[in-house]
């Protein structure tokens, strides 16, 4: 039997779940992520609600509640971009403004999820799943400010830093693992498109059932087909560029290695005639080397 062959997260993401029918799959998603329950209200107005030819719009607002009835804001990205950290910032910056009226109270101010998921080569850490939060800590004592039993009923918060956006950082490419857990599971078929005939994780289920390829129309395949030849295009330009920068840091090397060589020469020429007793002169005349570089030698 032919294995199922299942649409690519980013696709899906970018046309088929923002539709409340499959709001599961990412609610799935959210729910492994955040490791708490959450079910999704509406999809708000976002950068993927716009069609683009080179699939530059790939964010995504997303209102929910958590598993303690509180409304969150996730705010979901699935970057290629070079500059993604700008990106992150900017998408949490409008996430926070768009949904908060204007003239509105501060506590309309609602917690932030910002989920990357990125389909790049990110830094030099091991792992595939990074988690950031806000924390305000001593300078000199090192211990974190937390809000009093008193203040919690004003600030709502149990540490000082909990009103500020939490981000995740999903790195796509350094994920080898074999799928056991839940998160592993997800990463699977985020990567490779592949979802076990028998899982029981959270969304992955509804996937199975909503996300087959072969459920595509004719239009709805033309399209998928030419994001992938997008994807496949893009990935073209980013490895080619890293191999055009690694072949020019080799020679950029090389080239440095040959005038350390010439340096190192000229010095030690300029340290024989030095001890002959040669005029500082004559030998920044000869060597080219500058007459403070003489007198340290």
């Amino acid at each position: 039997m032919a294995e199922e062959k299942y649409i690519h997260f980013d696709w899906a993401v970018k046309r088929m779940l923002r539709d409340k029918a499959n709001f599961g799959v990412l609610e799935g998603l959210l729910t492994v992520l955040l490791e708490e329950k959450i079910t999704i209200t509406e999809i708000l107005e976002s950068e993927s609600n716009q069609d683009s030819y080179d699939d530059k719009f790939n964010r995504v607002d997303i209102k929910a509640r958590n598993s303690k009835d509180e409304i969150i804001i996730v705010e979901v990205q699935l970057s290629r971009e070079v500059y993604f950290l700008e990106r992150i910032l900017y998408g949490v910056s409008k996430a926070i403004c768009e949904h908060v009226s204007l003239g509105s109270d501060y506590d309309k101010v609602k917690k932030v999820y910002s989920v990357n998921i990125i389909y790049f080569d990110l830094g030099t850490g091991k792992d595939y799943l990074y988690h950031g939060k806000t924390e305000f800590k001593g300078v000199f004592t090192d211990d974190i400010l937390h809000i009093t039993r008193k203040q919690q009923d004003t600030f709502r918060k149990w540490s000082a830093g909990n009103v500020f956006p939490e981000y995740y950082l999903i790195r796509v490419n350094q994920f080898n693992e074999l799928a056991k857990t839940p998160i592993e599971e997800w990463m699977e078929y985020i990567k490779n498109g592949k979802i076990k005939d028998d899982t029981t994780v959270p969304g992955l289920q509804e996937a199975r059932e909503k996300l087959k390829y072969i459920s595509m129309t004719r239009e709805e395949r033309l399209a998928y087909e030419h994001h992938l030849d997008n994807i496949r295009i893009q990935n073209d330009v980013i490895n080619t560029a890293k191999e055009d920068g690694f072949a020019e840091g080799r020679e950029e090397g090389r080239e440095e290695g040959r005038e350390e060589g010439r340096l190192g020469e000229k010095k030690e020429n300029a340290r024989r005639m030095k001890s002959k007793g040669y005029p500082l002169q004559d030998i920044s005349d000869i060597t080219g080397l500058s007459l403070d570089d003489i007198k340290k030698l």
